[in-house]
């Protein structure tokens, strides 16, 4: 990649750093928001159902309103409006303006997300896109591992609003290196809001969409009750659960790295058994949990596989909309991310059922089971794929005889 290539990918690992630390931070200071504003726990936890709902529900609807646009001032307007976000959120003295800013705070970070995701496969050769998928998807990944900790802790010492003012600290460091490297010539697409959205009407592309709904359904059966899992199956003492966390981290950094790689050798085909993979390791949990050790071993693999699907799936809703919907690519761009907000929702409840009616450790293999799921569907996926190669290859045969008369 040329110098300034590699300055737009580091910057739009920088933004998705930044989306990061501000979506997930919440989380860590949920007792200190309870606190301060005098709500429920559950209330407070409530604002990360709002924040994903919205992101699944506003991103597609505003990537396709938007898609006309130049991307150069598009992007730089919206990073304005998340830092308006965050400033808001840093000010609010009531649930009702931290709910309301939450809100728009989620549909700015998908539209930008989706963005992120076009300006980085446009910008590079069709080789290398799938390295720039890898390490764009990256910045999240990260941020879990540093800015949510970092996040966290500046809100514990100095008040949950702090925290906000961080990220918005955070997002003003991403206006300026995006003024400065996201090109500015690449222009939006001019097409119907009606057309677009006929994207989302085609079988294939809803196929494809809940494979990664799936994939990572499967492992939030797990993660969102890790914790309880450790405390009362694995006897983990709490000292080390944050530690443990920490590693899941880092582990998961390998992850999105192993599936740049797999993005560029026809991927989909190998993601059918990489979700088998992920069943079996979600299973052996339950098998392991009688070991603190070989437990904690099958964490570290379910980690390692997580965002493997994660470039993958990127590039093959763009390529899909390329063959059926050129002027809904920036739509396609949108679609990975609000496919995992989708399976974080529906893991989540999965796993609360689970707990609720089962013992927790039924966890691991009801989460193997949803990614047999996501296996079966991209097995569908990747059967539809040579269909229509074979069907191509015997038309373009057939119009080549045409063609010379035979």
């Amino acid at each position: 990649m040329s110098k300034q290539q590699k300055m737009l990918t580091l910057n739009l690992f920088l933004l998705t750093f930044v989306l990061g630390t501000s979506e997930f931070v919440i989380v860590g200071l949920l007792a200190e928001v309870s606190a301060d504003l005098h709500i429920s726990i559950s209330a407070a936890g409530a604002l990360v159902s709002a924040f994903a709902l919205s992101f699944a529900i506003g991103t597609p609807i505003l990537t396709a309103m938007f898609s006309q646009f130049n991307k150069y001032p598009l992007m730089l307007s919206l990073i304005g409006a998340f830092i308006a976000g965050n400033i808001i959120t840093a000010l609010s003295d009531s649930y009702a303006l931290l709910l309301v800013s939450r809100i728009i705070t989620a549909v700015v970070t998908g539209v930008l997300i989706a963005l992120a995701m076009a300006v980085g496969s446009e910008s590079v050769s069709a080789e290398k896109r799938g390295a720039v998928i890898s390490i764009i998807f990256m910045g999240f990944t990260i941020a879990s591992v540093i800015g949510v900790p970092l996040g966290t802790y500046i809100g514990q010492w100095g008040g949950w609003q702090l925290a906000f003012w961080f990220t918005s600290l955070l997002g003003i460091i991403s206006l300026f290196a995006s003024s400065a490297t996201i090109p500015r010539g690449l222009k939006g697409t001019r097409s119907s809001l009606k057309k677009q959205i006929g994207l989302l009407t085609n079988s294939r592309i809803v196929i494809a969409f809940f494979i990664p709904a799936l994939s990572i359904g499967a492992t939030y059966t797990v993660y969102t009750y890790l914790t309880p899992l450790m405390q009362e199956v694995l006897f983990v003492p709490d000292q080390y659960i944050s530690l443990v966390f920490l590693l899941y981290g880092v582990v998961s950094v390998f992850s999105t790295l192993i599936g740049g790689k797999l993005a560029n050798r026809d991927g989909i085909r190998k993601l059918r058994y990489v979700f088998l993979i992920q069943a079996l390791i979600l299973a052996s949990l339950y098998v392991t949990s009688n070991s603190i050790v070989a437990g904690l071993i099958s964490i570290s693999f379910l980690a390692l596989i997580v965002y493997v699907m994660n470039s993958t799936m990127q590039l093959y809703f763009i390529d899909l909309a390329d063959k059926h919907y050129p002027a809904a690519k920036d739509l396609a761009s949108s679609l990975t991310p609000v496919s995992v907000n989708v399976g974080i929702a529906l893991g989540s409840a999965l796993g609360g059922i689970v707990t609720t009616h089962r013992e927790i450790i039924d966890i691991s293999w009801f989460g193997g089971i949803v990614a047999i799921a996501a296996s079966l569907l991209t097995f569908i996926s990747y059967s539809l794929d040579r269909k229509q190669s074979i069907y191509g290859k015997r038309g373009s045969i057939r119009n080549a005889c045409n063609d010379s008369g035979v």
